[in-house]
C-alpha cells in the first residue's frame, strides 16, 4: 500500500490503487485477502487480547484481581491452561475476518469519495492527509459491523461472576441467546460509541501511520540509489520485508495506543452482566466510574500488552494483504505501477 504525494514521482501507488481491475474484482480482493490477513493476525494476538480484556474488566468494588499483565497470564494459565487464553476465539476469528476485510473495503470506498469530492484528481495518488481521512472513514463504518462481534467475544473471555461461585464459561451461542432474550437486537450494539471512537480514530492512525512510514522508507531508499535507473527500479518494487514489517507494526501500535481509553470503556460496558445494573450505564457514566475509582491509570489497564502484541499482528496483516494484492490478483492482471 505504498503511496506518494503528487510531487513525489518516486513513490509508487499501492497494488490496491491500480485501475486495471474492475470495482467488482477490487471488492472481492478486499474481502478475501482482508479476511485472510485478519485471521492470521488474530491467531497471533488473541491470547494477549484475552489478558487485556480481563485487566480492563476488573470490578470497581473489589481489589484488583491481577497485579499486571504477567500476573494475569500466570493466573489464567494456572486456572484454564494455555488453551484457556484462546477461549471464545471462534467469534473473534469471524470478527477479525469481518473487521479487516471491512477496513480495507471501506478505505477504498473512502478514497473514491475523496476523488469524487474533487479534492484530488483521479489520476493522482492521494496525499497523506487524505489517507488519514480515508482511514477514519473506514473505521467509522466498520465499527457498526464490529460491535456485536466484540460484545460476544468479551462476554466469552470474561464470564460474569457471581459472588462466592466460580463463573460458568458461556458458549458463543449461549451469549447470543441471553443478550437477545434480555435486550433484543439493540443489546448487541452495547458499547457502540466506544467502538466508533476507537475504530474511526484508531483506523485513521492505522492506515495513516502505515502510509506515512511507507513513504518515508521509499524516500530513504531513493536517496541511497546511485543512479536514476536504480531510483526508477526502486519505485516499481515493493519495500523490503523488514521495512514492510516496520510500517505495519507502527500502524498497529498507533491504532491501539491513541484511543485505548475508548476501548477500555467499551470492554467494561460489554462485559457487564446481561440483565444486571451495569448494563444501564452509558458511555459517559462508565467513563466517570473509571475515573472516580482508578483515575487516569484506569483507562490504560492492559495498554502496554495491547500495544506490544499489536506490532507483530499488524505487521503480518499488512504484509499478507499487500503481498496477496500484489502477487496474486484475482483478476489475473498484475496491478499497474
Amino acid at each position: 500500500m505504498a503511496t506518494k504525494e503528487t510531487t513525489s514521482p518516486a513513490i509508487i501507488p499501492s497494488p490496491s490503487t491500480g485501475h486495471d481491475k474492475s470495482a467488482v474484482m477490487e471488492t472481492i480482493e478486499d474481502l478475501a485477502y482482508g479476511s485472510t490477513a485478519g485471521i492470521i493476525g488474530k491467531y497471533i494476538e488473541y491470547p494477549f487480547d484475552t489478558v487485556k480484556v480481563r485487566l480492563q474488566s476488573q470490578p470497581d468494588h473489589l481489589p484488583p484481581r491481577y497485579t499486571g499483565p504477567l500476573d494475569c497470564f500466570r493466573q489464567s494459565i494456572k486456572a484454564d491452561g494455555v488453551l484457556g487464553l484462546y477461549r471464545g476465539i471462534s467469534a473473534p476469528l469471524f470478527g477479525a475476518a469481518a473487521e479487516t476485510s471491512s477496513l480495507f473495503f471501506f478505505e477504498r470506498i473512502g478514497r473514491e469519495a475523496v476523488y469524487v469530492s474533487g479534492y484530488c484528481q483521479r489520476d493522482r495518488l492521494l496525499p497523506l492527509p487524505a489517507l488519514w481521512f480515508t482511514g477514519a472513514f473506514a473505521g467509522a463504518f466498520t465499527s457498526v459491523v464490529l460491535t456485536p462481534i466484540e460484545l460476544v467475544k468479551c462476554k466469552v473471555q470474561v464470564p460474569a461472576s457471581v459472588e462466592g461461585a466460580t463463573p460458568k464459561v458461556p458458549s458463543v451461542t449461549s451469549v447470543i441467546r441471553d443478550v437477545y432474550r434480555h435486550e433484543g437486537l439493540r443489546g448487541f450494539w452495547r458499547g457502540q460509541m466506544g467502538t466508533f471512537l476507537r475504530e474511526s480514530g484508531g483506523s485513521a492512525a492505522w492506515f495513516g501511520s502505515k502510509e506515512t512510514t511507507t513513504k518515508m522508507f521509499y524516500l530513504l531508499n531513493e536517496k541511497s540509489a546511485a543512479t536514476q535507473s536504480e531510483r526508477d527500479a526502486l519505485a516499481t518494487e515493493a519495500l523490503p520485508l523488514w521495512q514492510q514489517a516496520v510500517a505495519g507494526a507502527s500502524a498497529g501500535m498507533s491504532y491501539n495506543f491513541l484511543f485505548f481509553p475508548a476501548d477500555t470503556i467499551k470492554s467494561r460496558m460489554q462485559t457487564a452482566p446481561v440483565g444486571g445494573s451495569g448494563q444501564n450505564r452509558t458511555f459517559m457514566q462508565e467513563a466517570k466510574a473509571v475515573w472516580s475509582h482508578w483515575g487516569l491509570r484506569g483507562f490504560y489497564r492492559g495498554c502496554g500488552i495491547t500495544v506490544l502484541r499489536s506490532a507483530p499482528s499488524s505487521a503480518f496483516i499488512f504484509m499478507v494483504f499487500d503481498g496477496l494484492k500484489r502477487y496474486l490478483p484475482l483478476s489475473g492482471i498484475y496491478p499497474s505501477k
